[in-house]
């Protein structure tokens, strides 16, 4: 995916990203402080939000190759299972009963496949709203915040088990978090940005490391 001068007018903000590159199947994480334009600039590239200028290239995917997780699960009134099930029904694909298998005992939510989804916890539902972003193989995947409820042993197995996803199968990952953990776990390359501008990015180790931007040091500084 490629962006050119994309720019998104709110009456007291605007997102103006000048280029942003990301080459496919690498992981990149977004960051920077709340109102800076993060989740807007993820909702206009997974195609939730319409820019009000701009180019985005995708480079010959479609609406049907992406998938965005949000920090609020968005479930449908229905059974975990049929919630699991939903985006395969979109696409016309038959569903893998093994693999639909292993993702719910993965979420540690085998027994409750039938339960209504709404009746979930937090935690579970984000738990659900994660495997069901797998559960189709899609080509990029968006994370606003995906993390947010789920406790810390949840969040280190999702962590591994996205990781051992990427290496059988890269997939393009883009992920926004305020915990700096998960993007120094997941990311190859993070995106700084400051009142709805990109501005600096680099490899995450050496950017979080040795940042090059005074906002950059700040940020850092009290995250």
């Amino acid at each position: 995916m490629k962006i050119y001068d994309l720019k998104k007018i709110y009456d007291n903000f605007t997102l103006h990203i000048e280029v942003l590159d990301l080459p496919p199947g690498k992981m990149y994480g977004i960051i920077g402080p709340n109102g800076c334009g993060k989740t807007t600039a993820m909702k206009i590239m997974a195609g939730v939000t319409q820019p009000n200028s701009g180019i985005i290239d995708y480079e010959g995917l479609s609406a049907r190759d992406i998938t965005m997780i949000f920090r609020k699960p968005y479930l449908l009134h229905d059974t975990v299972l049929r919630n699991l099930l939903y985006p395969l029904k979109l696409r016309n694909k038959q569903p893998d009963d093994d693999y639909i298998n292993r993702l719910l005992e993965i979420a540690g939510l085998h027994k409750l496949r039938n339960e209504y989804a709404l009746t979930l916890s937090g935690g579970e539902q984000q738990k659900l709203s994660l495997i069901r972003a797998l559960v189709f193989s899609p080509k990029m995947i968006f994370i606003d915040e995906g993390f947010s409820n789920m406790d810390i042993e949840s969040v280190a197995f999702f962590e591994d088990y996205i990781l051992k996803l990427h290496k059988i199968r890269p997939t393009t990952w883009v992920i926004i978090s305020h915990q700096l953990s998960n993007i120094k776990r997941l990311c190859e390359h993070v995106f700084f940005m400051h009142e709805g501008k990109v501005k600096t990015s680099g490899p995450a180790a050496l950017l979080l490391t040795e940042p090059d931007n005074d906002d950059l040091i700040r940020y850092l500084q009290y995250t």
